[in-house]
């Protein structure tokens, strides 16, 4: 049994030794090429048997985290040149649940059905294909056209990330990597290559912007800033307005910013989600349709006289090309500063009309920061507002760039975009959450400033969905000067879906157990978590299910163990609190509060005083609490 032992000294960086959780989720591997094989899985034994040769390959956040901190301090030495000498190759495995699966030959999540409440695991066992209306893969996007991902043929197992700093280091690799899948009967479904490009698009996607600018550091395993008196750090030494987040919003079982409930298997302790999504860039007809935009302002007079295709896309983009915030220097970019590219103590509280940089710019849509007003206070939020939907992006590009003087090979009709990765602890609250209700909404953040809503009426001037990687679009500028109604801009979709995977990627020791046919599917809740009947995003907030009984907080505010094929009740705390009670696991403590006296509590299981103690839901029918492996509280429902 995993046992959450976070410090709470952000100081602490305790995560830069850890060797369960795989290296490219915290640390990252960040090497200048990667490939992505998909595979499928025809015979277990020899699947298990590969992945127990495997398993002494892949990358832990220890190794690569050390690596990374070696790597950067030679390169401060070198004058910002890498060092040449200074190489390393990881691998990374993740399995999606039809993998896990195939390799234990049970159900990983027995509580799921077609029957429950949407919410991340649901989406783990659906998969993007099947959801994909409502993140806007249709259409040519829509899953039948895919390499990889969908049904079929295109179905994957695993992904199997390997990742170098030279590329002849890679393709020796993949040569041996080919020939042990061929040995273990294993079908490459698909392989996608994926390298940094070159030269002055070091570091830029196909577009030409900066990419990677805007993501979080870890806390506890990247160094804090020296915090003001009396308060705690929020930012990572160095990097201004790079904000720390807790490590659960990206691994499963390790702090969190928000007391939801997210009660997840033992399997899943230390282990990540991954979203792989290869995305075809239009780079010609992005530039193009930008350019023809401006065309249209300047008509309507709603621009300045010397704005330039330059100018526009970065209001489209957030930023200028070099990754300088439009917020700070909006009329140019500033090339020549190497502290601006990588800026992002960015605020637009000055900007909430989005008159510099626009409220459908990617940047915030992808991450409103502190200019989202509370649609309950009208007041702005904190800059940390959103901090429990970050996502840990690892993507990378693919294919040449658009050079048509160059070859064939660098034309309008040649493979290129960017390999999209990321890695977040909830599925549907995160990736998807972003996806849906910010990128792709047009009516986010206006009309309707409300995170979780209905469809709504958009009105006259919706602000639109996210022109650079979102679905075909009409946005609306706001002009700078002078009032007027805003210029309604079209612009098509010029990023495609061409696959899509989600996947787990498992704790070493869960590695070595599926190796052996193994997995626990006991349901895990640590940390401050609040039960609720009164969901406000329409998600499970009040049960717990392992498969053969479920954790549930009624509608009247009864905590009972309900069995899950029959529904008879097992167990019940008798208390009866009302449609607003709330049930809470807090320091090692299950109780229920009175909704009309919330310091009076209906029940208690009276094991407070235990801050590292877990509520198991079991397989067997029990529900336990557990404090450093021993029982110290249970619903004696085993067997019943």
């Amino acid at each position: 049994m995993y046992t959450s032992t976070a410090p709470t000294d952000p100081k602490n960086l305790f995560l830069r030794e850890d060797t369960e959780i795989q290296g490219d989720v915290l640390a990252g591997f960040k090497k200048d090429h990667m490939q992505l094989v998909f595979l499928r899985f025809e015979d277990q034994q020899m699947t298990r048997t590969w992945l127990k040769q495997l398993r002494p390959l892949i990358a832990t956040t220890s190794q690569v985290a050390k690596f990374n901190r070696e790597f950067s301090r030679a390169r401060s030495y070198s004058g910002g040149d890498d060092p040449k000498n200074l190489n390393a190759l990881w691998y990374g495995i993740s399995f999606t649940f039809e993998g896990l699966k195939f390799l234990t030959g049970d159900n990983p999540l027995p509580g799921v059905d077609n029957n429950s409440t949407d919410g991340p695991l649901k989406a783990f066992v659906e998969g993007p294909a099947k959801r994909a209306a409502a993140l806007g893969d249709a259409g040519q996007n829509a899953p039948q056209n895919w390499l990889f991902g969908n049904f079929g043929e295109g179905r994957v197992h695993a992904v199997l990330t390997v990742a170098a700093d030279q590329p002849h280091v890679l393709r020796a690799t993949l040569g041996d990597v080919r020939q042990d899948l061929a040995r273990a009967e294993i079908v490459t479904v698909f392989e996608q290559d994926g390298a940094t490009l070159e030269g002055p698009r070091r570091g830029r996607e196909h577009f030409g912007f900066k990419d990677g600018v805007s993501e979080p550091a870890i806390k506890y395993l990247d160094e804090p800033e020296e915090p003001g008196k009396g308060e705690k750090p929020v930012y990572e030494k160095g990097h201004p307005g790079t904000i720390l987040i807790n490590p659960g919003e990206f691994v499963v079982g390790l702090e969190r910013e928000r007391p939801h409930p997210l009660p997840y298997p033992e399997w899943a302790q230390k282990g990540s989600f991954q979203v792989v999504r290869r995305l075809a860039q239009d780079v010609p007809g992005w530039w193009a349709g930008v350019a023809a935009q401006l065309k249209v302002l300047k008509e309507a007079k709603a621009v300045p006289p010397e704005a330039t295709t330059e100018w526009l896309a970065a209001r489209l983009v957030g930023r200028w090309r070099t990754g300088t915030p439009v917020a700070k220097c909006p009329h140019a970019d500033m090339s020549y500063n190497a502290e601006s590219s990588g800026d992002n103590l960015i605020s637009f509280r000055d900007d909430p009309d989005g008159k510099v940089t626009p409220l459908w710019s990617h940047l915030r849509k992808t991450n409103p920061r502190d200019g989202f007003k509370d649609p309950k206070t009208g007041q702005f939020v904190e800059d940390t507002k959103f901090n429990h939907r970050r996502i840990m992006r690892r993507g990378i590009p693919y294919g040449l760039p658009f050079d048509p003087a160059a070859s064939a090979l660098n034309g309008p009709d040649a493979p290129r975009g960017l390999v999209f990765v990321s890695y977040q602890a909830d599925l549907y609250r995160q990736f998807e959450f972003i996806q849906r209700d910010w990128m792709n909404d047009e009516t986010f953040p206006r009309p309707n400033p409300n995170t979780h809503h209905e469809q709504i009426d958009p009105g006259p001037h919706p602000t639109g969905a996210d022109p650079l990687a979102g679905e075909e679009t009409v946005v609306s500028w706001e002009r700078s000067e002078g009032g007027g109604e805003p210029v309604p801009l079209q612009f098509s979709q010029f990023v495609r879906t061409e696959g899509a995977v989600y996947a787990f990627m498992p704790s070493i020791s869960v590695i070595d157990q599926l190796a052996e046919g193994r997995m626990n599917t006991n349901m895990v809740v640590h940390g401050n978590t609040v039960f609720t009947s009164d969901s406000f995003d329409n998600t499970e907030r009040d049960t717990v299910d392992s498969g053969t009984v479920r954790l549930f907080l009624t509608e009247d505010g009864n905590l009972q163990v309900i069995d899950s094929k029959n529904n008879k009740v097992r167990w019940s705390a008798k208390t009866a609190a009302g449609p607003k009670a709330q049930a809470w696991f807090k320091d090692g403590e299950l109780f229920v509060i009175d909704p009309k006296a919330k310091d009076k509590k209906l029940f208690s299981s009276g094991t407070e005083g235990n801050p590292e103690a877990e509520l198991v839901v079991q397989a067997d029918g029990n529900v336990v609490i557990y404090n450093k492996g021993k029982a110290i509280w249970h619903t004696d429902t085993a067997g019943r």
